[in-house]
């Protein structure tokens, strides 16, 4: 699944864990990625608003987080305090709790080829924000990759405030588009929310698998893909595909429970459960990722994200 790639700070028996994907792909290292109150690669800037609202309304405590990597642009990340919106029929019930909204956004970062199980020259990837077309809302987030040898990937990530409390639901969704072209060359595209809390590491990982036809979820303490028994249809190109996988965790009993995955409206409910793994490393982090998978052929292909969103209470 998305390994955290290599991190530069990631413990060292963490990164020794790879494997080869049934099916071809590339297993990912996961290794957790750290958060730091002074991002070592950039600068982080906190600002906070409070705003008191109507006595029909809740009081909502608005952050935006800017980030500036590399000494490039700055994004914000819009995070807010909300109660559970009301949905359509089929979509998944967002958790009333923190929301970051945009998250595409704000600047990726990467970890060299921590996500090749092959070892081997890393594959060229990169991510590009302010995307115009193809966009739903103007600014998009295009993640590329290239390689001349097969299985290979790149591993984009973002860090968040910790989390230091159990995830009663946690949301990771986002729009996804494929150029006309592209639709059958990735071997995975995969995704995934990280938590690690009290020495244990939480992952919340999704794998959608080319050659395959299946979605599968990751085991991150027997480091193994599990197949979950529903489908996978290829992404058709051309047009913006809605995604949202839903998950909890039980940090007494150390369990990672993915509760269903939703495609184009469609929800297929889950509820399957695995352990946790114990690191035993200290300090707290909240990590988001994407991966993209590189197939025999060792074929070019780029993906567009757009409204990526992070609910969690």
């Amino acid at each position: 699944m998305i390994a955290p790639a290599r991190h530069p700070h990631a413990h060292a028996h963490e990164q020794n864990q790879d494997q080869k994907l049934h099916h071809g792909a590339a297993e990912p290292r996961r290794v957790p990625c750290r958060f730091y109150e002074s991002v070592p690669i950039g600068q982080l800037r906190r600002r906070q608003a409070g705003r008191l609202l109507s006595a029909c309304l809740l009081l909502a405590a608005v952050a935006f987080v800017g980030v500036s990597c590399g000494g490039g642009g700055s994004a914000a990340i819009n995070t807010a305090v909300v109660p559970a919106p009301s949905g359509p029929p089929g979509s998944p019930s967002a958790p009333s709790g923190v929301v970051l909204d945009h998250v595409e956004e704000a600047p990726w970062l990467t970890c060299g080829n921590c996500g090749n199980s092959n070892g081997g020259t890393a594959a060229s990837y990169s991510s590009k924000r302010g995307i115009a077309s193809p966009s739903e809302d103007g600014s998009s987030t295009e993640f590329s990759i290239a390689s001349a040898r097969p299985f290979t990937n790149g591993y984009f990530f973002q860090e968040h405030a910790p989390v230091s409390t159990a995830m009663a639901a946690l949301t990771y969704e986002f729009d996804i588009y494929i150029a006309p072209g592209m639709e059958n060359l990735p071997q995975a595209i995969e995704f995934e929310c990280q938590q690690k809390l009290n020495g244990w590491v939480y992952n919340f990982s999704w794998q959608a698998v080319y050659p395959s036809d299946t979605w599968r979820i990751f085991d991150y303490a027997l480091k193994r893909w599990d197949d979950t028994g529903v489908p996978f249809a290829h992404f058709a190109p051309g047009v913006w595909h809605h995604v949202a996988a839903e998950f909890h965790n039980d940090t007494a009993a150390h369990r990672v429970i993915h509760d269903a995955l939703t495609v184009d409206g469609a929800r297929q409910a889950l509820n399957i459960s695995h352990n946790a793994f114990h690191s035993g490393a200290a300090g707290e982090e909240f990590t988001n990722a994407i991966q993209l998978d590189i197939n025999a052929a060792h074929s070019a292909y780029s993906i567009y994200i757009d409204k990526m969103k992070i609910n969690y209470r």
